[in-house]
Formats: structure tokens, C-alpha cells, sequence
């Protein structure tokens, strides 16, 4: 977590929680202590358990065991309005008969706040959104992005010590999501809440995030910063699941080393690869200029693919396809051990 951010938000507690259903088992045994302040977020694919634990921390959902605390308090018996949560859907849920700020106070005039300052402090919180101007248009007035920022808005005005955002960027277009991908990283470092974000796009929890929580298979899988799930994964999963990477499968078939692209080499075949480094033989598929370097996709001997990037195109490299040597630094490569059905998983991913 960041250091020196005025942080108002409160700490969340999962303790052992679990959520079975009569023929599936959505969420097994996960702990989680979220910091004050922290921009959490859980990160997997589809049914991976990431919503369910969302969902539990609001109260949409039943525990089938453990607990979970907000700010020290455990949320057993408490139901989701008095959690003092902020909530943030895909789906705006926008009033289309109220204006945008009618639509801001309407959680402050629930709770019985004077008009005046309702209104006083939905203007500031449009403000902190990037709206202030739009108070008196519609919602069909406003771009998705808009859209977007006032349902953030709308959660923030009570000044909840915890928003939780379920994938609140899912149906923008790309150009636009990571646009709110920064103005929702400039709102978190103002306000200071705790935020738990739910994305299945690893690049936008990489960008976002103080920490991330990779589930899988209704467990989590690891806990750490972008830096350390990426350069230290603690499974085959999470090296397969964060970023790109060439895996490559042991002669014994019980190990796959995973390389990242850019600490992966090509070395032509009459190239002598220097003492102490691993190398195999892989053909050069395509190479792809990037703009600020290039990518070249390459064909392991086993038939899986994998990716090395550069700065500098390769002076040696003629044709569509050709013969080379892809080498690596063994100290900037991760090692899992695998069971036969897990390697032939990974390396087909």
C-alpha cells in the first residue's frame, strides 16, 4: 500500500469463509485481511470465486462457514444497508427521471440528510469524479464513461469507509476503460476508502491495484503486488494467468520453467549461447513490430508457443520462419514442479 495517502477506509477480515452449493462448491476456505485504505482487488476467470467472496463481504450472499469482519466488527447478523458500504456495479442502475445530482443525493436523502448540504456534498463529489457541470443532465444526456463516474459518485457521497466495485468497467470500450482506469486510481489516492475491485482483465488489476488477489478453482491462488505476482509467482497458475510467458517443459516432463518475454533471447543456430545459460531449439513463427520494440512468437520443440520481446529487431533474421536458439537467465525464471495432467494443461495455455 502506498505510503502517506490520507487513508479513511477500513480493514476487511475473511476468515476461513466458504460458500457451498448442493452440487458445487462456488468459494473453499479463504482468508483475507484487506488494509485500511488499500485498493484491493480479486482477480481470475469466470467462476474462479471472485464475485462470490464480493458478494459475502456485502451480504448479498450467505456464509456456508467462517466470518467476516469490517473495521473489527463481525458482519454475521448485519444486513447489506448497515454495512456502510459503497457499491459499484457493471451496470450503472442510473435513475432515468432524476437528474445527475438528484441521482447523487439520493443516498443522503435516504439517510435523512438536509437538502442543502445533500446537495453541498454531491456537488463535491461530482467534483472528485471529474462531473462537475453535469448536475443538471440527465442520465440519457451522459456517454457510458459518464454514466460510469456518476453511479461512483452516487457511492462515494455518504463517505462509506468501503466501496466495492464489481467489474464497474466491463461494458466500456477499451480507449475509455483505461481513461477511467486512471481517473479511478486519482479518486481512490483522494478519498482514501478502502476499495475491492473485481476484474477478470489481468491488465487492468495490474494497473489499478496496491494488491491482488488471483483466485482459482474458488481458492486463492497468491496475494501480492503487480511486481511480485509477476515476477514471483507462487503457481503455475498465476506465471500462466499473469502477463505473457514461454513455458518450457523439462526433458524428464515433471518441471515447466516459465520465462518472461522480455528476459527470454534469440540467438541464431550458428551463435555460440553463452556459459551457463539454458537454451533449445524453437523456430521463429512471426516477428511483430510494437512501436517501442518487437515481439517475436516462437515454436517450442514440444509444439507449445511462446513469446520473447526486444528493443531492436533481430539483423540476423530473414523469411517468415527460421531456426534459432531461445536462451534465459535461470535466476529471472520461475520452476514449478507438475504433476503429467497439470504439464500438458499449462503447456497447452
Amino acid at each position: 500500500m502506498a505510503e502517506g495517502r490520507n487513508q479513511t477506509g477500513a480493514e476487511i477480515l475473511l476468515a476461513g469463509v466458504s460458500k457451498h452449493y448442493p452440487k458445487s462448491i462456488a468459494l473453499d476456505d479463504v482468508s483475507l485481511q484487506v488494509e485500511p485504505g488499500e485498493f484491493m482487488t480479486f482477480l481470475g476467470p469466470s467462476g474462479s470465486g471472485k464475485t462470490t467472496t464480493l458478494n459475502l463481504i456485502a451480504g448479498f450472499t450467505d456464509l456456508t462457514s467462517g466470518y467476516v469482519e469490517i473495521d473489527g466488527k463481525r458482519m454475521d447478523d448485519v444486513p447489506v444497508h448497515k454495512r456502510d458500504l459503497g457499491i459499484v456495479f457493471q451496470h450503472y442502475a442510473l435513475f432515468p427521471h432524476l437528474s445527475v445530482l438528484d441521482n447523487v443525493t439520493f443516498p443522503l436523502r435516504q439517510r435523512k440528510v438536509a437538502k442543502q448540504e445533500a446537495e453541498a456534498r454531491a456537488r463535491a463529489a461530482l467534483l472528485t469524479a471529474g462531473l462537475s457541470g453535469y448536475e443538471d443532465r440527465a442520465p440519457k444526456e451522459l456517454s457510458g464513461g459518464q454514466q460510469q463516474r456518476v453511479a461512483l459518485a452516487r457511492a462515494l457521497v455518504f463517505e462509506p469507509k468501503v466501496l466495492l466495485l464489481d467489474e464497474p468497467l466491463g461494458a466500456l470500450d477499451k480507449q475509455l476503460r483505461e481513461r477511467l482506469q486512471l481517473e479511478l486510481r486519482r479518486v481512490h489516492r483522494e478519498v482514501g476508502r478502502t476499495f475491492v475491485f473485481v476484474t477478470h482483465d489481468q491488465e487492468e488489476a495490474l494497473t489499478l491495484s496496491d494488491r491482488i488477489a488471483v483466485f482459482n478453482n474458488g481458492r486463492i491462488e497468491q496475494v501480492g503486488t503487480s511486481k511480485q505476482l509477476y515476477e514471483t509467482p507462487a503457481s503455475l497458475f498465476v506465471a500462466g494467468f499473469i502477463g505473457e510467458s514461454t513455458k518450457v517443459l523439462s526433458a524428464d516432463g515433471r518441471t515447466i520453467t516459465v520465462v518472461r518475454p522480455e528476459h527470454g533471447e534469440l540467438f541464431a543456430r550458428d551463435t555460440e549461447v553463452g556459459a551457463g545459460r539454458p537454451a533449445i531449439p524453437v523456430s521463429i513463427r512471426q516477428a511483430i513490430y510494437l512501436g517501442s520494440g518487437w515481439k517475436y512468437e516462437v515454436v517450442l520443440p514440444d509444439g507449445s508457443t511462446g513469446v520473447v520481446r526486444g528493443p531492436r529487431a533481430l539483423d540476423w533474421l530473414s523469411g517468415d520462419e527460421q531456426s534459432a536458439w531461445l536462451s534465459w537467465d535461470p535466476a529471472r525464471a520461475s520452476v514449478f514442479d507438475a504433476e503429467p495432467g497439470e504439464v500438458a494443461d499449462a503447456v497447452a495455455a
